[in-house]
């Protein structure tokens, strides 16, 4: 554990990717087999489950620290982190000990065996024997707010130094459905055996934004464009007569679309696709509010099967016929892919997604101003040439989205944010008008300057009219842009509709609250592109 928590230390003190990666090579190159599998996994998004509430452990924390809960209450939003609040509350500890970040974790798996009294007893035990810098990683493997600063791609390339494996190969050798649990760091790691993981998927090849034109891309005819589509990206995985589907955030997704079970029967075996998956219906896609009353259900039931079907609307080929076949240009995966949906019954819900044809820059600009007739968030631009790489880069494919939809509106309510902005007020609420009333339509909490917050959250200290528990209410006097890339209707919001990935474009000082929009401008931007 001291190990590990100078490691997390040393990450934590700098924002320099050199620095980052030297202290996680170092710390890969020297921990025991075991504790490099576990920092592996959380650095990957694969935690151990919470064991313990939230409730229990301020409890606990304010108990053993001999202070109210109220005072621990009100010292929490102030440090803005639990686990950091816990850490900083706690007395100076009894005893020390040299046990691994892997005992550590397997005692948080093992207290889910045990009665309240007993669990309690062992966290008490374990903030005994730590120092306050390791009570802090401890109590993040508690709550599950495991934050180092660092991504899978920088984790990847310090793996790469330490073991001198490709970066590549090891971001491949990442994916899939295991755990320290399941699997050795050298199984893992040094001797993978592709068979025994058939739903084993590949790493996603992500895209740049471009922003302007592709005008500063070389001739069109180096590329290939499609409809970016709005649903889920996912990876289709058909091995040994068996059927997965990934998201993009490596989320085993096969129980929620049962309906990818019947391309068993039509897609041969060592068959990997990377696509959409959309919910399909008389041969166009619906909008993405029909597919995201499926998102996050373990089961589907036979209405929403029936009202909203899924098809992966597919766009590259990844593995043919069970060799990997990655490293070939995108036109020739293309052609195997076209070859393989070519002849797919109506019942199959595979599809390729259409490439589009253009002979200039503003052909393709006319094309892309159609996109959301299309159901589309706009266009993928891909080099006819390229390989399908790993992680995003930069160079072979665009994405050329639309520019978003904007509606002015009045900011009534505000909520501090949470670790470094647990200070600011940085979660609004806004509104449109109706008549003489403000219905509130949103809720936005990214696109400002950490100056503009500043500014809002010392004025909403100034005009807070009511408070509801951590809301207050504000006097409506300020406008903001509000952008966002769909509207759809919802019952459960009192102004009918819903917007996708809503965030403040801008703050209209310009702009007095008089002349925000209107619920009837809502309901006109819901007809044309709900």
């Amino acid at each position: 554990m001291k190990r590990f928590t100078a490691l997390f230390t040393a990450l934590d003190q700098t924002t320099k990717t050199n620095a980052k990666v030297d202290a996680l090579a170092a710390y890969f190159a020297e921990a025991p087999e075991p504790d490099r599998l576990w920092t592996i996994a959380l650095l990957s998004g694969r935690r151990p489950k919470r064991t313990i509430t939230t409730t229990h452990l301020r409890e606990w924390a304010a108990e053993r620290a001999g202070i109210p809960l109220w005072l621990f209450e009100e010292s929490y939003p102030i440090v803005g982190d639990l686990a950091e609040t816990i850490a900083l509350v706690l007395p100076d500890p009894g005893s020390t000990s040299d046990r691994s970040l892997t005992h550590w974790i397997g005692m948080l798996r093992d207290l889910s065996k045990l009665d309240e009294a007993a669990r309690k007893q062992g966290i008490l035990d374990a903030w005994d024997q730590l120092t306050a810098r390791e009570r802090l990683v401890f109590n993040k493997l508690l709550t599950g707010g495991f934050r180092m600063g660092v991504s899978q791609k920088l984790m990847t390339r310090a793996l790469s130094r330490a073991t001198g494996i490709d970066e590549s190969d090891l971001a491949h050798r990442l994916m899939g459905d295991w755990s320290p649990e399941t699997t050795s760091f050298d199984a893992l790691i040094r001797a993978p055996d592709p068979e025994t993981d058939l739903s084993k998927p590949y790493p996603f090849y992500l895209a740049y934004q471009l922003d302007g034109g592709p005008e500063a891309l070389d001739d069109p005819a180096n590329w290939a464009a499609e409809r970016k589509w709005d649903g889920i990206r996912g990876q289709l995985v058909l091995r040994g007569g068996q059927h997965f589907l990934w998201s993009r955030g490596e989320e085993l997704m096969t129980d929620r679309f049962p309906e990818f079970a019947r391309l068993i029967d039509f897609v041969p075996p060592g068959t990997v696709l990377d696509g959409e998956v959309l919910a399909w219906t008389d041969d166009a896609p619906l909008p993405f509010n029909a597919l995201q009353k499926r998102i996050g259900r373990k089961t589907v039931p036979k209405k929403l099967l029936t009202e909203a079907p899924v098809i992966l609307y597919a766009y590259d080929l990844l593995e043919h016929e069970g060799r990997d076949i990655r490293a070939l240009p995108f036109a020739e995966r293309r052609a195997r892919l076209d070859a393989l949906t070519a002849d797919l019954p109506p019942e199959a819900p595979l599809r390729a997604s259409p490439l589009l044809s253009f002979a200039s820059w503003d052909d393709l600009a006319a094309i892309r101003s159609q996109s959301r007739e299309h159901q589309a968030e706009g266009l993928m631009l891909k080099r006819k040439d390229a390989p399908y790489r790993d992680g995003r880069r930069k160079g072979d494919w665009w994405k050329w989205k639309v520019d978003p939809l904007t509606i002015d509106a009045v900011m009534i309510y505000a909520q501090q944010g949470h670790g470094r902005r647990a200070n600011l007020f940085t979660d609004f609420t806004f509104a449109v008008w109706n008549g003489d009333d403000l219905v509130p339509f949103t809720k936005a909490y990214s696109g400002l300057t950490d100056e503009e917050f500043g500014r809002i959250t010392a004025w909403v200290r100034r005009n807070t009219l009511e408070r509801y528990g951590p809301v207050r209410q504000v006097k409506p006097e300020h406008v903001f842009e509000i952008a966002f890339e769909g509207i759809q209707a919802s019952p459960r919001h009192k102004s009918g509709v819903a917007l996708r990935f809503p965030r403040m474009a801008r703050w209209r000082h310009d702009k007095p609250t008089a002349e925000a929009n209107t619920l009837t401008d809502l309901q006109e931007m819901l007809t044309a592109y709900g």
